[in-house]
């Protein structure tokens, strides 16, 4: 008999488990103060895509993958505030010789549609 209540409580704890899971799913994140992040960036890839060919030597040949969705961020100062939504990536891209330089880590802050900042470029 202990064991069928131990059984009974076991699938009473996995099915609260379950719910609470199943909540916090479909809980939405809260929304971004546009008038300081500015509007979510939801062609984000093409915006980053479009600006590295401005950045990298051979931008066809590059291979990006991407680290997660856009995430607000403050790449400034203490005193000079840079607000803007921040996509992480690694690139794979041909330098000035034609090979391969390897999976890079890079990041870029976008603001209001376009990059405002480059990260791990050097700059």
């Amino acid at each position: 008999m202990d064991r069928d209540m131990n059984m009974v409580a076991f699938w009473i704890c996995a099915s609260l488990i379950g719910i609470s899971a199943a909540f916090d799913l479909d809980a939405e994140p809260q929304p971004t103060d546009l008038t300081r992040y500015g509007p979510y960036p939801t062609n984000y890839k093409e915006i980053v895509t479009k600006w590295l060919q401005t950045q990298l030597i051979d931008a066809t040949s590059a291979q990006i993958e991407w680290k997660g969705d856009p995430k607000p961020a403050d790449l400034g100062t203490k005193d000079e505030h840079l607000y803007g939504y921040l996509v992480e990536f690694t690139v794979n891209a041909r330098n000035r010789f034609g090979a391969y330089t390897g999976k890079q880590s890079h990041g870029a802050l976008i603001r209001d549609g376009e990059v405002v900042k480059g990260l791990g470029f050097g700059y």
